[in-house]
């Protein structure tokens, strides 16, 4: 028991006497570091270039981390970034040996105290001009310093939405010294890309790289070079969002509006289904248009929206074309011949289009020649037997006219029994006349009525072709605009 108590004493006291050398080593460290920033800040002065020979060219190291995207404005085609940029270049004024400071290798000091690279973003979109983030920077005993500053920048970047919103985007971040030329300081990306190992996925955009490019440019205003690190940002849409919410809802009313010409003509509705879809059509396209940016190039989605318009405008107007035919009269001239071999032939067969009471499993044949029988041949069948029928007795009355002169003439029958068969026979001729009337009064009425029921036919099968025309027409602009996804 004794000897685990001086242990465990023992273990303390060495603990102990851990925790004050270190203390004692800070506090050397930190008598050298206000020694050292003394001697060194003397007679310095962050004014001028850090360069012992100003026909030197000082290179500062540029290098980008990406940490996140907080907007892309596509209608005032301006990227906000959140970046974390990293400068160093050795500063010739501030060295030392650290042994002579017990071994100090580095220290960190605010960074307005040293001299600064005048490094600023040349495609810069933002109206706040303030300087950079005075964070502090690494000085060490070799004159390296290294400066890390966080920065929220917003950048003009050029929106191409041609086919949004499955586009694609490239947006430029241009660093370079606004005053000293290419002799003076020189800039050096220190990766071939900017760094996106920090990078916080973005729920709108997908990062595709982010290439580094020097370029030296002489502008007009100067004769020296000035050289510039174009960091390139590769966007990819994530569509999804706008597959969901503006594509697809636009699909789906897009397939109502081939269904307007398949509801019946009588129900009055056809033409406010085409005016309703064009309508909703409408609130998207104003949708996108708010998102989109007042360029002459139409997007993708935007194109869509367009020709799918232009169709429920067309189908809308042919809608209208076919109840005109549908409701003709009486009154319209008959349905002509290359219409009835065409139309009512032809195309009634292929798009299934049937008479009233009339389905696929009946036999059509039968039905039409009962129809033709009924509807032409069937009142002059009918007046034919009526007429012989009647001629029959006239020729009766004729035989008993002449039957009674004989008689009369044989027994002298006098006055009122001839009187009495005169009239029997001209009661029958006053009939005859009548029904004939009536029967050409049903015939001319069965004939306009067949000639109406046969535009009904003609406006029938016209909407069934357009139906499958524009369903066909829907199908394709679909998959294609769909298509551009994969």
């Amino acid at each position: 028991m004794k000897r685990n108590g001086l242990s465990s004493f023992s273990i303390s006291l060495w603990l102990l006497f851990a925790a004050v050398m270190l203390q004692a080593v800070e506090s050397a460290k930190g008598k050298y570091a206000h020694m050292l920033f003394n001697e060194l800040f003397e007679d310095y002065s962050n004014a001028l270039i850090p360069v012992e020979d100003t026909d030197k060219v000082l290179n500062v190291t540029l290098q980008i981390t990406l940490s996140q995207i907080k907007d892309m404005d596509e209608r005032n085609q301006i990227l906000s970034a959140y970046l974390w940029i990293r400068q160093s270049w050795y500063d010739a004024y501030l060295k030392w040996d650290k042994d002579k400071y017990d071994g100090l290798d580095s220290i960190r000091i605010p960074s307005n105290l040293v001299w600064r690279p005048d490094i600023v973003l040349y495609n810069k979109a933002d109206d706040d001009f303030s300087e950079p983030v005075n964070t502090n920077v690494v000085l060490r005993y070799d004159g390296k310093i290294t400066w890390d500053a966080p920065a929220i920048t917003k950048s003009s970047c050029v929106v191409d939405v041609s086919y949004f919103p499955f586009d694609s985007q490239q947006c430029n971040l241009t660093f370079g010294s606004w005053t000293y030329n290419g002799n003076q300081v020189d800039i050096i990306n220190s990766l071939d890309s900017g760094d996106l190992s920090d990078f916080v996925e973005d729920v709108e955009w997908e990062i595709h790289g982010m290439p580094a490019v020097k370029n030296v440019i002489t502008y007009g205003c100067c004769s020296e070079p000035y050289p510039d690190v174009t960091f390139t940002l590769i966007l990819k849409r994530k569509s999804s969002f706008y597959i969901f919410n503006l594509l697809l809802p636009c699909i789906l009313i897009s397939f109502l509006a081939p269904l307007g010409f398949y509801l019946p003509a009588d129900s009055g509705e056809k033409v406010s289904l085409g005016v309703t879809v064009l309508l909703a059509l409408t609130v998207f396209q104003l949708m996108v248009a708010e998102i989109m940016p007042p360029s002459e190039n139409v997007p993708l989605i935007g194109k869509y929206y367009i020709a799918t318009m232009t169709m429920i405008t067309a189908s809308t107007a042919l809608t209208i074309i076919i109840m005109n035919l549908h409701h003709c009269g009486s009154e319209a001239k008959p349905v002509p011949q290359w219409a009835r071999v065409v139309i009512l032939d032809y195309m009634s067969k292929i798009f299934f289009v049937y008479d009233v009471g009339e389905n696929c499993t009946s036999p059509k044949r039968e039905k039409e020649e009962e129809c033709k029988l009924e509807g032409d041949d069937g009142c002059q069948r009918r007046h034919k037997e009526v007429r012989g029928h009647l001629s029959n007795r006239n020729d009766n009355c004729d035989l008993k006219e002449k039957l009674n002169g004989n008689l009369n003439k044989s027994y002298g029958i006098h006055g009122e029994n001839v009187r009495e068969t005169v009239n029997c026979c001209s009661c029958y001729k006053i009939l005859i006349k009548n029904i004939e009337y009536i029967a050409n009064c049903v015939r001319d009425h069965k004939a306009n009525r067949a000639k109406g029921i046969e535009w009904k036919k003609v406006a029938k099968v016209m909407d069934r072709f357009f139906m499958w025309i524009f369903f066909v027409m829907v199908f394709f602009m679909s998959v294609l605009i769909i298509g551009k996804a994969a």
